[in-house]
């Protein structure tokens, strides 16, 4: 047997022997990796691995790894994709687990946990993209055999294929590493696809939101790096922060999951809180005051969207100023005791999401913005960061000193409902929406023909709307102010019909209330019909007392 020392920790997790409290040892010495053959070892090291984490991956690249590594385990690994980047790269997809193929009819049949991860959304965040690669090259060796019990993975690793191809040293500047470089935030059309899970306006994202139709995944897990205020720990996280997130599905990960893969951590040496920032006047926020500030609740953030397709989301931030081998072994350890505590509990996950597809939420409130909730005060971990030159270009950038100060603060981690209206029964668009019925659908949202409109309707009257004076990802978002009026309807010879009574709903109230913070409205997908008499298109059928 050869050894091939991994980043991976999976080799010394408990888990793998059936317990979920996590793994123990010292992060300073990853234990080794067992393959049968020095062949099998080279093939089954990824580029950072290969050259001192000093460069990191090419798509074509992971492409080929997750393609070794499917062929050394093709009872388990099974190699797909799930959409087109904007410069037609395919996107692959690893789906892992003892199904009969990559298909998401192989996937449901299961009956298993279905858990999505996914890095590289952000191409100069590239740990989470090593990470997964890692976790697949364990796989061949059997270091994941018991998670397979419960689980089916998703594994994609690199989501921005595009941004990845354009490496270059000068791409975030005081990012620890890799020294070679990393790719851009944008993809190639100049959007953040982690703004874009509501508009769906890249290839990416619409292929993304196709896929979690069609495999509906319980949980997903998406990995980044953070750059902001110099603090102590090693990786933050959050889970789903819409006021609309089934409350059992915040419950679990705010009181049991991330908890025990925080405590489980520690044993380890691992540092691990909820992602936050401590504005200051640097930052052009003179009068806030001090706390822990967690960052934007709007569904346009991929694992807030999960939460309102009432499926489990967990967002991974590895501290910047870590090393590059440091950042990629922590999302490393953080991936495995998430999948740790998943198999543990994969029959109270798909409860919880079953059980809130099942819930009826017509007539109930329902959050259109939100406000942050202040709590507290808590102890914040803070740090410092020295500076070092990049070896090959003379660069400064930055390093997390193992020195942690501790700091009571109030914090803001979690948002309270602002304004709300009750869900009604169902929308109605007339004719000629056929570009926001399709975008409903591309979400896969229920919308059929309507033929019977009912006696009474809701008109949404508006009393005023403004746009932002700069664009925000190539719009200049829109507010609306009115109210709903009721009216007897004029007949139309066909309208689409968007029932509340589906899996889906808190999506589509989202989508569609006017007063949305993240709807189509606020978006301008609906400046046609608003713009020329302020006229707000879709109606309402209320939902009965």
């Amino acid at each position: 047997m050869i050894r091939r020392t991994s980043v991976s920790i999976a080799a010394t997790c408990a888990w793998l022997a059936g317990a979920a409290a996590g793994c123990t040892g010292s992060r300073s010495l990853p234990d080794p990796v067992l393959y049968p053959s020095p062949a099998i070892a080279d093939s089954l090291s990824t580029r950072p691995e290969r050259t001192g984490f000093r460069e990191t991956s090419s798509y074509d690249e992971v492409v080929a790894y997750m393609r070794r590594a499917a062929a050394l385990s093709p009872r388990i690994i099974h190699l797909t994709t799930f959409g087109t980047t904007n410069e037609g790269r395919p996107l692959p997809l690893g789906v892992v687990g003892r199904v009969t193929d990559a298909s998401p009819a192989a996937v449901r049949a299961s009956g298993k946990t279905v858990v999505y991860l996914q890095g590289n959304i952000h191409a100069g965040e590239v740990e989470g993209k090593e990470a997964l690669q890692i976790l697949l090259g364990d796989i061949p060796v059997g270091l994941y055999d018991k998670l397979f019990d419960e689980l089916v993975l998703l594994v994609a690793p690199i989501y921005n294929a595009d941004g990845n191809e354009r490496i270059d040293a000068a791409n975030r500047p005081r990012q620890h590493g890799p020294i070679g470089g990393m790719g851009i935030r944008p993809n190639a059309q100049g959007l953040d696809l982690n703004r874009d899970h509501t508009k769906l306006e890249s290839p990416e994202a619409r292929g993304l939101a196709r896929m979690l139709t069609e495999y509906d995944p319980h949980v997903m897990i998406d990995l980044h790096t953070t750059n902001g205020t110099y603090h102590g720990y090693h990786l933050t996280y959050a889970p789903p922060l819409h006021p609309n997130t089934p409350p059992e599905i915040d419950r679990m990960l705010r009181r049991e999951w991330l908890p025990a893969v925080t405590a489980g951590a520690k044993d380890a040496g691992w540092l691990l809180y909820y992602y936050g920032n401590v504005p200051s006047a640097e930052d052009g926020n003179p009068e806030v005051e001090r706390g822990w500030y967690t960052f934007d609740h709007r569904p346009r953030f991929g694992t807030n969207y999960a939460g309102l397709r009432n499926r489990f989301g967990i967002l991974s931030e590895a501290y910047s100023y870590l090393t590059f081998e440091e950042r990629v072994r922590v999302t490393s350890d953080f991936v495995d005791r998430s999948l740790a505590w998943a198999r543990t509990h994969a029959a109270d996950i798909r409860r919880a999401t079953e059980a809130a597809d099942r819930e009826d939420l017509r007539g109930r409130p329902l959050a259109l913005n939100a406000r942050l909730r202040r709590e507290g005060p808590v102890t914040i971990l803070m740090g410092e960061v020295r500076e070092e030159a990049n070896p090959l270009t003379g660069h400064m950038m930055l390093r997390r000193v193992d020195t942690v100060r501790e700091e009571r603060m109030p914090e803001w981690q979690s948002f309270d409902a602002g304004e709300t209206e009750r869900a009604p029964a169902m929308y109605l668009l007339p004719p000629g929406m056929d570009s926001i019925v399709d975008r409903l659908r591309m979400h896969g949202v229920r919308v059929d023909s309507v033929f019977d409109v009912p006696a009474q309707v809701e008109v949404f009257r508006i009393d005023s709307t403004r746009v932002a004076e700069r664009a925000f990802q190539g719009h200049r978002e829109r507010r609306v102010w009115g109210r709903w009026e009721t009216q007897t309807p004029r007949m139309a010879p066909r309208m689409m019909g968007v029932p509340m009574d589906q899996p889906l709903a808190r999506l589509v109230f989202t989508l569609l209330e006017p007063r949305s913070d993240d709807g189509f409205a606020a978006w301008n997908l609906l400046d046609r019909w608003i713009e020329p008499d302020r006229r707000y298109p879709i109606i309402r059928v209320p939902a009965q007392p």
